[in-house]
């Protein structure tokens, strides 16, 4: 097959990552790995980059994010490519529905409606835009289209604010924390008197109240847990940094000593 010249154009954009997709794909020349996927073994892929793609801005690594959305991007012309080849649709398809969508949900930057609103009433006026597109597409139901692919603590954030649209929330947060208490309750009564499979309810209960409270506190749980994790594996790093002044490793050492350097850990954070 003859070199299509713009697999090495530098200066040639989207156009040149197409065609390297099309290329890796080809049955003929392209490269075997590439060519058995299918959409259901790509999925996982794309939702790890978009996760990689969160994680370097956390970190505030900007160098790192640029080839981190440069992978994320790569997922989309993968698919994009496998849905070409199988008649559903092409990548410049999915790049008309994008531009069709933000047009239509910004009427106050594209359309007659005045810009002179807050960023809160253009969250509302967002919100009811995709409710008549639900509607379009016939989901009735005030909980439709929340994907069910999504991280559980995410979707049980993203339905929550679902149902707190249609008024099915409490009042405010002290009656979430209220109910915090009574689902721990429940879950210890159901560790000390029930199978594993009631305790894991009343954990799963506990888990959807928490992100119900992060909801009413402004707090998206999933990032909210995301840094929670940097924050434990920060701290842990350095209390093997302090067991390995002493000349140990974690598993020579106790609990009662790496709690005691766990405490000391968090103290030099306050002081810095």
């Amino acid at each position: 097959m003859p070199e299509n010249p713009l697999i090495h154009d530098q200066q040639a954009g989207i156009e040149r990552l197409l065609e390297i997709m099309r290329r890796l794909r080809d049955p003929n020349t392209g490269c075997p790995w590439d060519i058995e996927q299918d959409f259901a073994t790509i999925a996982p892929y794309t939702i790890e980059e978009a996760y990689e793609v969160a994680d370097a801005i956390d970190r505030s690594a900007w160098d790192e994010l640029k080839g981190e959305l440069g992978d994320l991007l790569f997922q989309s012309v993968f698919h994009a490519q496998m849905a070409t080849e199988a008649g559903h649709f092409t990548f410049q398809d999915v790049v008309t529905t994008m531009s069709d969508k933000m047009v239509s949900r910004h009427p106050h930057v594209f359309g007659d409606e005045s810009r002179d609103k807050s960023a809160d009433q253009q969250t509302v006026d967002w919100e009811t835009i995709k409710a008549a597109e639900r509607a379009g597409l016939e989901q009735r139901g005030s909980l439709d289209g929340v994907a069910v692919g999504l991280p559980a603590l995410l979707r049980a954030y993203k339905l929550q604010k679902r149902a707190a649209r249609v008024g099915f929330d409490w009042p405010d947060a002290s009656h979430v924390i209220d109910k915090i208490a009574e689902e721990s309750a429940e879950l210890v009564e159901a560790r000390d008197t029930l199978p594993h499979a009631a305790i894991e309810e009343e954990f799963g209960d506990l888990l959807f109240v928490m992100a119900n409270l992060g909801r009413h506190l402004g707090v998206e749980p999933e990032a909210a847990l995301r840094r929670a994790n940097a924050k434990f594996i920060r701290r842990f790093e350095a209390v093997e940094a302090k067991l390995a002044q002493r000349g140990k490793r974690p598993e020579d050492s106790d609990l009662a000593e790496m709690d005691a350097l766990w405490d000391a850990v968090k103290h030099d954070e306050r002081r810095s």
